[in-house]
């Protein structure tokens, strides 16, 4: 991520000196190979900067740091597996490049891995950053099995949506944010801000990924325009659209969601233009401001001097504006 040349290093190093560290046994194979794909590091790199905010130290936090990467890794090979998705940046899949069984149980040891990392910090922060990742362990599950059942359901509301994101998303950020406070002894008021910082951040983030895969310019997002309305993908905007439109508006949403026979163009078309009537473009470009101004209070509202705070603000920033 421009910008972050030096901790983007610092957090490849380490998961590299990590991968040698392991032995030849076959498990560990689609560890190293998913681990070294191509990866912007957003999740460790919050690490890094929550801990800068009191300690100048940056090595001090990589083991908190890399652990939260190599959890959000875990459940993207499992993600993967149930989503049956071929694809993962660009390469195949753990399951499809090996087999089911080798991907869950090499997912299975990224998530012990990703405990060991704690091993490195004192008893008293150790039990603090695993009640912190439990804690985030729990809800990301809960937000998996939400976004499942999402899948085949047509009368949500705008708020189970944003609790969905919520867990699936922007708690790991949270966590990773929060993590670099706990090794620092941060107080509990700046804790609480740091999580909320991940949480109104992870939200914005996914809130405007929605928008941009609809209204965003092919070029710079790199992926077809339409694709998350090709898959049948609830996201924001649809529910935005519920809860905005008229019945008969919402009932045209249904058909055209559920319309088996149009082609791919027409029916990106024609959500896209009954997005645009009901003014959902808009609505979602505000709630992608909402999310924003709350990330930016919390960050002003930290007990931390001001100038510590531009890491911070810079990720914010760079985050929205996709400038990785």
């Amino acid at each position: 991520m421009k910008g972050f040349k030096d901790h983007i290093n610092l957090i490849e190093n380490y998961i590299e000196e990590l991968l040698k560290g392991l032995n030849g046994n076959p498990v560990y194979d689609p560890v190293k190979y998913f681990l070294k794909l191509p990866s912007k590091r957003v999740r460790p790199l919050l690490t890094i900067i929550s801990s800068s905010l009191y300690n100048n130290d940056n090595e001090y936090s990589l083991p908190a740091a890399i652990s939260n990467e190599i959890f959000h890794n875990f459940t993207l090979v499992h993600d993967d597996i149930m989503d049956s998705s071929l694809i993962r940046r660009g390469k195949d899949t753990v399951h499809v490049k090996w087999n089911l069984n080798q991907a869950i149980l090499s997912g299975d040891i990224m998530q012990i891995l990703a405990y060991k990392c704690l091993e490195s910090y004192d008893s008293e922060t150790q039990k603090k950053l695993i009640e912190a990742f439990n804690d985030t362990a729990i809800k990301v599950c809960e937000g998996q099995q939400l976004d499942i059942e999402f899948e085949s359901q047509n009368n949500l509301k705008f708020d189970d949506y944003i609790q969905m994101i919520n867990y699936k998303t922007a708690v790991l950020l949270a966590s990773s944010l929060k993590m670099g406070g706990i090794i620092n002894n941060a107080s509990e008021t700046d804790l609480k801000s740091l999580y909320q910082i991940g949480l109104n951040m992870g939200c914005a983030f996914q809130i405007q990924d929605d928008y941009l895969d609809l209204f965003g310019d092919q070029n710079i997002i790199g992926k077809k325009i339409g694709g998350d309305i090709i898959k049948n993908k609830k996201t924001v905007m649809y529910h935005l659209h519920k809860e905005n439109s008229s019945i008969e508006d919402s009932n045209i949403l249904d058909e055209i969601y559920n319309d088996s026979n149009i082609q791919n163009d027409k029916k990106v078309s024609n959500i896209r233009s009954l997005f645009e009537e009901n003014e959902i473009d808009l609505k979602t470009r505000q709630l992608v401001k909402k999310y924003t101004t709350k990330t930016d209070e919390y960050i002003n509202g930290l007990n931390i001097d001001t100038s510590k705070k531009k890491y911070l603000i810079d990720i914010s920033n760079k985050l929205l504006s996709r400038d990785f």
